[in-house]
């Protein structure tokens, strides 16, 4: 069965055999400043986005990669219970890691505290200072990672409908 610990900077997911043959890897990991949101979803199916990928997609038991309008998502799913599930910041490897573990709870509630206060940011604001001093200097975490979160936090577009003007919406 799939697990997911914090290691470091990063999260890690480390999929069973059964899993791991169908995704063609071993483990999916993503950095902890580009968790975004953590929750359980009680319907496993729901959890699925977008058309299926690259992957294994059985009645009970999706794994692999889902391509929509957010991005690209990857699944590990199992019909026998409740599925994890993380939302991931822009520039992640993927918009959403979807899987089923012995504790869905447990594990949510490790990863949220883990999860840094502002999601998509890699530091606090008192930190964020001392790294740009230090970046002028030469340290990769200067202003271009200051940068990269900037842009994290745009909203991304909806892609919803618009009303005509002069109409009301009822």
């Amino acid at each position: 069965m799939t697990r997911v610990v914090v290691e470091g900077t990063e999260v890690v997911v480390r999929l069973g055999l059964r899993e791991a043959l169908a995704a063609r890897r071993r483990t999916v990991r993503v950095p902890v400043r580009a968790l975004r949101g953590i929750g359980v979803e009680t319907s496993w199916w729901r959890v699925l986005r977008g058309e299926a990928g690259p992957g294994r997609w059985l009645p009970g038991r999706c794994v692999g990669t889902r391509r929509g309008p957010d991005g690209t998502d990857f699944v590990a799913v199992r019909s026998d219970g409740p599925a994890l599930y993380m939302d991931l910041a822009a520039g992640a490897p993927f918009s959403r890691v979807a899987v089923s573990v012995p504790d869905p709870d447990a594990t949510g509630s490790a990863l949220r505290a883990a999860m840094p206060a502002e999601p998509g940011l890699s530091h606090a604001p008192e930190e964020a200072g001392e790294a740009e001093e230090a970046g002028e200097a030469g340290s990769p975490e200067g202003p271009k990672g200051a940068r990269r979160a900037e842009e994290s936090e745009r909203p991304r577009e909806s892609g919803g409908f618009e009303e005509p003007e002069g109409r009301e919406s009822s």
